[in-house]
């Protein structure tokens, strides 16, 4: 039986800044984050990230990274002269920004290789990915990547899809909204932010969002930061309330570690509304330390709790 659970897309060099021009190195990107919070909340599944590498140093650490703490590249292949993406976070009190390098990155090539792909994808319980995986390939790769998610699904994956709208990878409005609308037609939960969703296809309300979404999948919930989260199943929705943070430190990774707290209830059997308040708490402790990654065991005592 299927036990794993496979995270796709890229994961970048992260710089993030402590004071003046001393700067943190480490690793993140949105599916990872994701990864990295169901990792720790579901320890008896083998975790695979599923991506491309480059041949530098820099991608020695980042899959040396992954060892260290329990998770596996899978098939990924390691494209010769390529490196990592890279971005800044800058931060205004506990709201971010970002700054990337990432136009040659090598997880562009994540879907290079259609075997090794679909290998990194047999035997998973689930199978994750967004708006961003998405974005960071061309047309042709989308295709493949979803050719290899649809037979994924058929041999028993449960597919999640976060749509992750982010303007500044797509060449236009329209293509990314194409791209989008396949990614979640193969999709067995959504995970969307209400306003990427408003941003795309104009939304008025959280609500609005479900309804449309939920002609396309079975299983929708709406993340809408620190306002309640909507959740959406069999033509009835359930607003659960958020985890309020009187004094948040940092909200890099907060709706990626959400989606993780979610995916890992519902592998573990819990309703749809359990699994929100669970991943609720999961990402009021994000937001409570620096950086995308917060420990195994904040994130464990969160979901616990």
């Amino acid at each position: 039986m299927a036990n794993g659970i496979a995270s796709i897309g890229e994961c970048m060099l992260e710089l993030s800044g402590r004071s003046g021009s001393d700067w943190r190195l480490g690793f993140a990107g949105d599916t990872f984050n994701t990864l990295w919070a169901l990792h720790a909340l579901s320890p008896e599944r083998p975790a695979t990230y599923v991506t491309a590498f480059g041949d530098d140093p820099f991608s020695r650490d980042q899959i040396a990274f992954f060892a260290e703490n329990g998770i596996g590249v899978g098939n990924s292949p390691v494209i010769a002269g390529a490196r990592p993406g890279l971005y800044a976070i800058t931060l205004t009190g506990a709201e971010r920004a970002f700054t990337y390098w990432r136009s040659d990155a090598a997880a562009r090539q994540l879907a290079s290789d259609p075997t090794a792909l679909a290998k990194s994808l047999e035997d998973q319980a689930l199978v994750y990915f967004s708006g961003i995986t998405l974005a960071i390939l061309d047309e042709a790769a989308r295709k493949t990547l979803l050719t290899a998610i649809v037979a994924a699904r058929k041999a028993g994956s449960l597919v999640a899809f976060d749509p992750n709208y982010r303007p500044r990878l797509w060449p236009s409005r329209e293509t990314a909204q194409a791209a989008i609308l396949e990614a979640l037609a193969v999709a067995d939960i959504a995970l969307p932010t209400f306003p990427d969703e408003q941003m795309l296809f104009g939304d008025a309300t959280p609500q609005a969002t479900a309804e449309r979404l939920c002609k396309l999948t079975g299983e929708v919930v709406v993340k809408n930061g620190e306002q309640p989260a909507l959740i959406a199943l069999n033509g009835a929705s359930q607003v659960i309330e958020a985890v309020h943070v009187a004094a948040p430190v940092d909200t890099t990774g907060a709706g990626d570690s959400f989606n993780g707290g979610y995916l890992a209830a519902r592998l573990a059997g819990l309703a749809p509304a359990a699994a929100a308040r669970r991943a609720h708490k999961v990402a009021a402790a994000v937001v409570q330390v620096r950086g995308a990654l917060a420990p195994f065991e904040t994130l464990r005592a969160a979901f616990d709790s």
